[in-house]
Order: structure tokens, then C-alpha cells, then sequence
């Protein structure tokens, strides 16, 4: 069950700092109004909160959070911008996940 806590953190995290960058991006980039950049930038703060959940230490937590951003990113360009991804990234992003699991769920004992 932990390890569902953390993919659960892991998501929530990514969904922050994506959302909130995107509307950062709208108002700078699109002319919405300011609103949605303070609201951005809340949602980034939030980010950084969510990534302390973690059990890991915290590069191990921010390196692998690269892999599930990787993937959330795609995802997010699929669904709101209407980017498709084609199997190269497909590829691309399950071997940053896989890294990612790799990094965070491998259990660690003494190296002799």
C-alpha cells in the first residue's frame, strides 16, 4: 500500500506543477488575465508541498519524479493540447518510468 501513496503523491505532484505552469503559460503567453498567473503560481507552491509526502530521500524523490513528469507532460499534451503522442515518445516515457520505479521502489540493503 505504500507504494500506492506514493504513485498517488507522485501524480498529484506532477498535476500541480503542470497545471500551474500552464496557466502561468496562458497568462503570459495568451493574454488571460493575471488571475491565472497568481493562481499558477499557487498551484506551483502547492508542487513543492506535495513532493515533501514522500518517504524517500529527497533527491531519489526528485529524480525520479523526471520519469512520472515525463509521462504526465505527454499525457497533458494529449488531452489539452491536442499534441498526439507517436511511439517514440510512447517508448521514451515508459523507460523514464521504468527508470523512475527503479529508483524509488528498488529495495536497498547493504552494498559489500
Amino acid at each position: 500500500m505504500t507504494w500506492l501513496k506514493s504513485l498517488l503523491f507522485f501524480v498529484l505532484a506532477g498535476l500541480c506543477e503542470i497545471g500551474g505552469g500552464y496557466l502561468i503559460w496562458l497568462w503570459l503567453k495568451e493574454g488571460k488575465p493575471i488571475w491565472y498567473g497568481i493562481a499558477g503560481g499557487l498551484i506551483l507552491a502547492l508542487y513543492g508541498v506535495v513532493a515533501t509526502l514522500q518517504t524517500a530521500s529527497f533527491g531519489r524523490v526528485y529524480a525520479a519524479y523526471g520519469g512520472v513528469f515525463i509521462v504526465l507532460a505527454l499525457l497533458w499534451a494529449w488531452k489539452v493540447d491536442g499534441f498526439k503522442p507517436d511511439k517514440y515518445d510512447i517508448i521514451g516515457a515508459a523507460v523514464a518510468l521504468i527508470g523512475a520505479c527503479i529508483i524509488v521502489y528498488t529495495p536497498r540493503g547493504v552494498i559489500r
